[in-house]
């Protein structure tokens, strides 16, 4: 298998806390992680970490074989926030401004938008079923709609890599359902490497194949269907019980 991401003894403080200890895991190529953990847990710091947002205080991160402090392939990466709120008052454009906005980060200045680009824009919109959104003001769609426009600004450069942080938190359940299943179709037929961060470790288990629960420290990473806590040989899941929701085996 590929390592796509290789975390070792990574060590995150934010001013004297500490707020990531000694955390070590390796994703490999295809894997659809659920990333999840407690509040406080620490896990979007690990993802800003990854995406080189914050300073890491001793450890390595390697990406897709580069060692962090080099990288710099990261139109390789597709990362959609948490709050589409924040999103709106960003983009006050039209569906297509916002996904062409996936392609200007790459370039270099000039940055010009060629016909090829806008071809790569629309051959997204049409993979993921919102072309005939294109003309319409994100901020007038559901959050179902901006989720996807922001799928496919993520998308448009053609990641191996995409990050998700809490992307169900508003959307109904309808609109949640249609979402994953987008995304692990992607994971399936594209061999894309999805993280998700969630505290739903029950719902994320219909999608995921593996697992990374963290508190602060690494507290579990393997195959989504052995993580079936609470266990007699596990004394964190048997204290914290009553904060996880379980994955269930069908």
């Amino acid at each position: 298998m590929t390592d796509i991401i290789s975390v070792s003894n990574l060590f995150v403080n934010l001013g004297q806390t500490k707020v990531l200890d000694d955390l070590s895991f390796v994703i490999n190529k295809g894997d659809f992680v659920g990333l999840a953990g407690p509040n406080g847990a620490g896990k979007t710091t690990l993802v800003k970490a990854i995406l080189g947002l914050i300073p890491i205080s001793t450890g390595s991160i390697t990406i897709l074989g580069t060692d962090h402090a080099s990288f710099s392939d990261w139109g390789s990466i597709g990362y959609l926030p948490q709050k589409i709120s924040n999103a709106n008052q960003l983009f006050p454009a039209s569906v297509i401004e916002v996904v062409t906005l996936g392609l200007i980060s790459q370039k270099s200045w000039p940055k010009r938008i060629t016909y090829s680009d806008l071809n790569k824009v629309e051959e997204t919109l049409k993979r993921l079923d919102i072309y005939k959104l294109k003309n319409a003001m994100f901020t007038e769609l559901s959050g179902g709609q901006q989720q996807k426009v922001l799928l496919a600004r993520a998308l448009v450069a053609k990641p191996q890599i995409l990050i998700f942080d809490e992307p169900s938190t508003a959307l109904d359940p309808e609109s949640r359902n249609e979402f994953f299943a987008l995304v692990k179709k992607l994971n399936n037929e594209e061999k894309i490497t999805i993280i998700i961060i969630t505290h739903d470790t029950g719902y994320i288990g219909r999608y995921a194949n593996k697992l990374l629960y963290i508190d602060k420290k690494l507290v579990y990473f393997g195959g989504i269907n052995d993580f079936c806590p609470p266990s007699k040989d596990n004394q964190y899941f048997e204290k914290n019980e009553n904060h996880i929701i379980w994955h269930q085996h069908e």
